[in-house]
């Protein structure tokens, strides 16, 4: 939470980088620690996650107007369905006309703005029933000022040195801290988390800034919660060691800044270069990160995808879904959102036929087809294949399982050129904007990309 207010065609080819210099490749090292790592559960390797703000989903603004939209997320191509806080929200110091979601005033209660909690049984149950799984925002950091425990238990918020509830900063005035020292607080919180996955059977939580709670205290969640069923956890945060233990996923938070910088020219494109190589070194194992061009928050205050990526988007779409971890598609992406959705007021996305949604389509049906793609990055490191610092273009290797997936990103409004290119292989959808020269080269329009397959000898690396 973060509340201030053309053509594409098949061909035949893979790349070969028949001579570079610098070639490195980013490999996955052991845990620092000794404790059995709680692998992610089995179903979540290959999915794509799609954030659903149920606000400004329909009309309706509910689950009757969300319903309706299942079928066409799983032919979008979507695993994962991350719901924003389904609470009632507090009325106390409520921010606009209808408040924000992440002012909850009740943990085991369903927001009578978005529908009921059989309802929503239901719709998990449809989720469960076309192959999709569903998790929960979870706010463990506050709550609405009007939620009962203020009245009840007064020792589980934090006080200024007046005794008087503060919000966790000031720009949250709608909410209230509270105190992670109050033991019975945490129980209750987790009790809390236990109850949605017992009786609607969510598949995992993406919890709310997580790096502002203790560590112990969600060490403690996952714990409990895995005696019930595995669940997936994703932490708005990025701190390592939140992947430690408690967490199988965490925020690409930089990833999104970078490429942002890059679109509108104000960073190098050698920035994401050393992101990647610093990511193998902090993300291993089976944990990974969610990437995302954008999601509620930065939607909402600090641009659409038009307004921050402009001719970059799909370009940076591809390396969403292409490096290591968890693609996200948040509300209207699918059909090319072109405005802001308010936090605290209903105005719901206007449905339409977009070719965004073939596009998205395209680039889920490759992050499951291909094993390289999966989200994990230990069996199938980042092989960087362009080192230069001021060449615009990404071009990197991932193999796995028989199978090699070579990708190249033109980051830059100009054509470029690539030498030391051969083909071989097969161009994959949704590639755009590339020719291949018979001079082993490899031509790239402005914000063009490419991703080839090919099979390799079974068992080589």
């Amino acid at each position: 939470m973060n509340r201030i207010p053309t053509g594409r065609s098949a061909a035949v080819c893979v790349l070969v980088c028949l001579s570079y210099l610098g070639t490195f490749t980013m490999s996955p090292h052991a845990r620092a620690d000794d404790r059995a790592y709680p692998d992610p559960p089995d179903w979540v390797g290959d999915k794509v996650c799609y954030q659903v703000n149920l606000r400004q989903f329909s009309e309706q603004g509910g689950l009757a107007g969300f319903r309706e939209h299942l079928p066409r997320l799983k032919e979008l191509g979507v695993g994962v369905l991350w719901f924003m806080p389904i609470h009632p929200i507090g009325v106390e110091a409520r921010s606009g006309t209808l408040g924000s979601p992440y002012a909850v005033r009740d943990f085991t209660a369903f927001s009578p703005e978005f529908g009921t909690i059989d309802e929503f049984k239901h719709v998990v149950d449809e989720a469960h029933g076309l192959g999709m799984h569903v998790i929960l925002d979870w706010v463990a950091n506050h709550t609405a000022p009007d939620h009962p425990w203020v009245q009840q238990h007064p020792d589980w918020y934090t006080r200024d040195a007046q005794g008087q509830l503060v919000a966790p900063i000031p720009e949250w005035a709608d909410v209230v801290e509270l105190n992670f020292d109050a033991m019975p607080m945490r129980d209750a919180m987790i009790e809390a988390m236990e109850f949605w996955v017992r009786e609607t059977d969510i598949d995992g939580f993406r919890c709310d800034t997580a790096e502002w709670q203790p560590l112990d205290f969600w060490e403690t969640a996952r714990d409990r919660l895995r005696t019930i069923k595995p669940v997936f956890m994703l932490a708005e945060g990025a701190k390592p060691e939140l992947i430690d233990y408690a967490f199988d996923a965490t925020y690409g938070w930089d990833f999104a800044v970078i490429l942002e910088g890059i679109a509108k020219q104000e960073r190098p494109v050698n920035d994401l270069r050393e992101y990647i190589a610093k990511e193998a070194e902090i993300v291993q194992g089976s944990a990974f990160r969610l990437n995302y061009t954008t999601n509620h928050d930065i939607n909402a205050w600090q641009g659409t995808i038009a307004e921050r990526l402009g001719a970059a988007a799909d370009a940076a779409a591809v390396l969403a879904f292409t490096l290591p971890g968890m693609p996200l598609i948040h509300t209207g992406q699918e059909v090319g959102l072109d405005r802001r959705l308010p936090f605290f007021e209903h105005a719901p996305v206007a449905w339409k036929e977009s070719p965004n949604s073939r596009f998205f389509q395209s680039l889920g049906e490759l992050k499951r087809a291909l094993p390289p793609l999966h989200h994990g990055q230990a069996d199938a490191p980042v092989r960087m294949l362009e080192t230069k610092a001021d060449s615009p273009v990404i071009l990197f290797r991932r193999e796995r399982g028989g199978h090699a997936v070579t990708v190249a990103v033109n980051l830059s409004p100009e054509p470029q050129v690539v030498h030391g290119v051969s083909e071989s292989g097969k161009v994959k959808p949704p590639s755009h904007g590339y020719a291949f020269g018979r001079d082993g080269t490899l031509r790239l329009d402005p914000w063009g990309f490419v991703i080839c397959h090919a099979s390799t000898p079974a068992g080589r690396r």
